[in-house]
């Protein structure tokens, strides 16, 4: 009886380490996603000559392209892997540009032109800048599911480097 007692105990806390294991791992595969996606268009830009934006929304994100001649920035088309991306019900970002919080809005900004000339405030950009020499905007991301306060941080270098920082380093 009290060998039966003790495995009882060992499995129901074995059981309850496993479930803590897993708790964050939807955020993190957000987090993984979200690092491959800056790379890939990290690396468009440095073969193509071109300039990509990342901009945040609470809930989402996407790429977007500079686009010289027009001098403006657009979506990138024709590139499923640039796409709009939504994050699940729960997860959320928040992201820190040189140590302050930005107010991430939850829609995507409107990029079309109506040709109209525009004030200087209503000039687009995105959040995250993405060069093709390499260089970016350095940032600090977090991702963060409230109800069980798991929070993955990304952090970005102005050489482009991108580390999920530990939860004791951050």
């Amino acid at each position: 009886m009290v060998v039966v007692v003790i495995v009882g105990i060992i499995l129901s806390v074995a059981s309850l380490s496993i479930g803590v294991l897993r708790s964050d791992r939807h955020v993190t595969i957000e987090a993984q996603r979200f690092i491959a996606l800056a790379v890939v268009a990290q690396d468009e830009a440095e073969m193509q000559g071109r300039e990509f934006g990342i901009e945040m929304m609470a809930a989402g994100y996407r790429f977007v392209e500079y686009d010289a001649y027009t001098g403006q920035w657009a979506e990138v088309f024709g590139d499923d892997t640039l796409r709009l991306r939504s994050l699940p019900d729960e997860i959320k970002f928040e992201l820190h540009l040189e140590g302050k919080m930005i107010l991430l809005d939850d829609d995507p900004a409107t990029l079309e032109n109506p040709g109209k000339a525009q004030a200087a405030t209503d000039i687009y950009v995105p959040h995250l800048l993405i060069y093709s020499s390499g260089d970016a905007t350095p940032f600090e991301l977090h991702i963060v599911r409230e109800y069980d306060n798991v929070d993955i941080v990304i952090r970005g270098n102005a050489l482009g480097t991108l580390e999920i920082v530990k939860p004791d380093e951050s």
